[in-house]
């Protein structure tokens, strides 16, 4: 019972985790009330596949190498950070333009395919995340954890991840909240813009940091 406990301990911390604001939240929210529920729901799936990416990078102590390969991980950071970046430039710069409502008339193939990569690509571009799952696992599981727990906590965290950005898609997509965003389109996409940006920034400025510690 204990080892049920604990993942179902990490399950509640990693879950607090997804709903904290971040650009995660921004892409999936804005995905969600440009497009179809179903565009909302696999950018669900895309943060599901993120978190389940890191999971088993987590599990499989992989990331440690961000730690013994400084490079590898200040690649990561300003690649990341490059990647959040121009992001967010493409949010605020699209904040004064009308927002196009796909409905099935205007719904484009492969708008699910874009919609899922577009999440996914957002969630593995913070680095950090990676250190905070390896971090919580270290804090959160045994010493010699069995491995059968090992075994389902990716697919698990999968889930973990997709059921919240799945009410954030279901709950943005329906008519009211979508009203509301489209109301206040400018100031919201600024903010968002700016959020998306700074996290970027701070990723690169970062890891231009730590090149100047280990050049010197």
């Amino acid at each position: 019972m204990s080892e049920i406990a604990t993942i179902v301990s990490i399950l509640g911390v990693f879950l607090l985790g997804a709903m904290s604001p971040g650009p995660s939240f921004v892409v999936v929210s804005r995905i969600a009330v440009s497009g179809e529920r179903t565009d909302g729901l696999a950018a669900a799936i895309g943060m599901g596949v993120g978190g389940f990416i890191f999971a088993a990078i987590a599990v499989a102590g992989l990331t440690a190498l961000l730690v013994q390969l400084a490079w590898l991980d200040i690649a990561l950071r300003i690649g990341g950070g490059a990647y959040l970046l121009w992001v967010g430039i493409k949010i605020w710069r699209g904040a004064n333009e009308p927002l196009e409502i796909i409905n099935d008339e205007t719904a484009q193939a492969g708008s699910f395919r874009r919609a899922l990569v577009r999440a996914l690509l957002v969630q593995l571009a913070n680095p950090k995340t990676a250190i905070f799952y390896a971090s919580m696992f270290a804090a959160m599981l045994p010493a010699s954890p069995p491995l059968w727990m090992l075994l389902v906590l990716p697919p698990l965290l999968f889930c973990n991840e997709f059921a919240w950005y799945a009410i954030v898609a279901f709950a943005l997509s329906s008519n009211g909240p979508r009203s509301i965003y489209l109301r206040a389109k400018r100031w919201i996409d600024r903010a968002a813009g700016a959020v998306v940006g700074a996290l970027g920034m701070k990723l690169m400025v970062e890891g231009m940091g730590a090149m100047r510690t280990g050049v010197n």
